[in-house]
């Protein structure tokens, strides 16, 4: 925040005393107060990114590599749950398809994060990520990040599945006119760009999973998210950069 700021007595154009009860009401995320200076204002977006650049865009240059398999109100819980199994399946005989459940929650105003990889149906790596004073979508989105950054770290990786019920966090990802995440999504853009430019093979897909199917996978997470009690390192901050990594357990080396 800058010191013109600090020097004025007028609120911040985003203070919470400037929002209508109907714009509260309207608001699902968490909601931070941009006039409380404890919180820090720190820069969201940048139009100079390389990624986000018409000629570097990765829905353009890898609009094959990356797509998303939706779930069907009209369809029945069963179908879908039905449908997983078969992707896992399919998935466990392969060496070079990295499986990875991911969920977010916010509880007492700390975010948490938290995704399981597997590779031939083996767990490999398990993470939780916490932090304060930041969205659920933000959130949500910063664990497809991790999720996404593990999985393409692995050499022998060709084919990543996302499994999450925050779908609507992922397609965000290959939107350049994100401002509010953009942080995450430049992050998760470079990851990507990498993995797909080393083989035209190489693609991702993003599951939708309900929490309501209590599907296996997904369901693991979603227990471990609920008994989980975070102490977030630096609880005044309000980004992810900050957040405190307090479990990276490397299960299997595959």
């Amino acid at each position: 925040m800058d010191s013109s700021f600090r020097s004025s007595n007028n609120p911040h154009p985003s203070s919470l005393s400037n929002f209508t009860s109907y714009q509260r009401k309207k608001i699902k995320d968490h909601l931070v107060n941009a006039n409380n200076r404890s919180h820090g204002l720190f820069p969201a977006f940048s139009p100079t990114h390389s990624e986000l650049t018409f000629s570097s865009q990765i829905i353009d240059t890898f609009s094959d590599r990356f797509s998303f398999n939706l779930y069907m109100k009209e369809r029945s819980n069963k179908s879908r749950i039905q449908q997983l199994d078969s992707m896992i399946i399919q998935a466990s005989s392969s060496q070079s398809t990295a499986i990875v459940a991911s969920d977010a929650s916010i509880k007492n105003n700390i975010a948490t994060s938290i995704s399981h990889t597997y590779i031939s149906n083996q767990p490999l790596i398990k993470t939780i990520h916490h932090a304060a004073f930041v969205t659920s979508t933000e959130a949500e989105m910063f664990a497809i990040r991790c999720s996404i950054n593990q999985a393409t770290a692995k050499s022998n990786v060709s084919k990543i599945v996302i499994v999450t019920d925050s779908i609507h966090a992922a397609k965000r990802i290959f939107n350049p006119f994100s401002y509010l995440l953009q942080i995450q999504s430049v992050a998760i853009l470079k990851d990507l760009c990498l993995f797909f430019s080393k083989d035209p093979n190489n693609l991702i897909v993003f599951w939708k999973c309900p929490s309501c199917l209590n599907w296996y996978l997904h369901k693991a997470v979603n227990l471990e998210m609920k008994v989980f009690h975070p102490t977030p390192l630096f609880p005044s901050k309000t980004s992810w950069d900050y957040s405190k990594k307090v479990e990276c357990d490397d299960i299997a080396n595959i």
